[in-house]
């Protein structure tokens, strides 16, 4: 069955920070040059901003890509004349039948 979406995402995320953290704060020592240590130290932001750039490219593909519903839209208009119908025949009247 696996695990839920949300729960892979908070074991990645949280497998990266304690390894990150661990780095961090001198629990293991890497050979590295002084600049990629500048650049570990703020990884967490840059992948941040990644997930955010990755989230607003899959928002605005969805919007683009969303599909048209014409038969629950003209069952909709049925109901909702229906329902005015309804309502018309108990004595309500509305702000555009008004003139």
């Amino acid at each position: 069955m696996g695990l839920p979406k949300l729960y892979q995402w908070l074991l990645g995320a949280g497998s990266f920070m304690s390894v990150w953290l661990a780095y961090v704060a001198g629990y293991f020592k890497a050979d590295l040059s002084d600049g990629m240590n500048e650049v570990i130290l703020v990884l967490p932001l840059y992948l941040l901003m990644v997930f955010a750039c990755f989230s607003l490219a899959v928002v605005g593909y969805r919007v683009t890509t969303f599909n048209d519903c014409v038969e629950a839209s003209e069952e909709l208009k049925q109901q909702v004349a229906e329902a005015k119908a309804d309502l018309e025949a108990k004595g309500f009247k509305y702000a555009s039948d008004w003139k």
